[in-house]
């Protein structure tokens, strides 16, 4: 009995928070909405009083902010997909720019991300990889090893 009062009141707790994480489309559709937004704010600057334009601003500031904790809680709730965890490279960190160049260890298959649109990252184009170097996504040339785009802190 004293078991089952136990798990009861460990489902009371967990339930309201999975409920609460929205669904990746859910975000997609607030980020949507974000824009209408902003298309509106820019109607009503141009043609629009201060008063509706005041407001706009606020409702677009806002709506950003929720939309920036809607993708938190996302990421949070998805945190299989977006954990940092004990992750080693046989190399130190650097901290790659854009249009440096890397030695073929650094990008090797071993490092490639096999699935980019489940981290929601663009298509590579052709001899393009996404690398994950530490807690950093590097687009990198597989042929010359030139970096061409940098996230940081992706995974965290």
């Amino acid at each position: 009995m004293r078991k089952l009062i136990i798990l009861g009141l460990m489902a009371a707790t967990v339930i309201p928070g999975a409920a609460m994480a929205q669904s990746r489309a859910e975000v997609r559709d607030s980020a949507r909405d974000l824009r209408q937004e902003q298309r509106d704010l820019r109607d009503a600057q141009r043609y629009g009083n201060r008063r509706d334009v005041r407001e706009e601003r606020r409702d677009v500031r806002e709506a950003r902010q929720e939309l920036r904790e809607d993708w938190r809680d996302y990421r949070r709730s998805h945190r299989d997909v977006y954990r940092g965890g004990n992750w080693r490279a046989p190399f130190r960190y650097n901290r790659w720019e854009v249009g440096a160049r890397l030695r073929p260890a650094y990008y090797s298959s071993r490092y490639y991300i096999a699935d980019p649109y489940r981290y929601r990252l663009p298509r590579a184009g052709a001899n393009l990889r996404w690398v994950r170097h530490y807690n950093d996504v590097l687009l990198v040339n597989v042929r010359t090893g030139r970096v061409m785009e940098v996230h940081r802190g992706f995974f965290w």
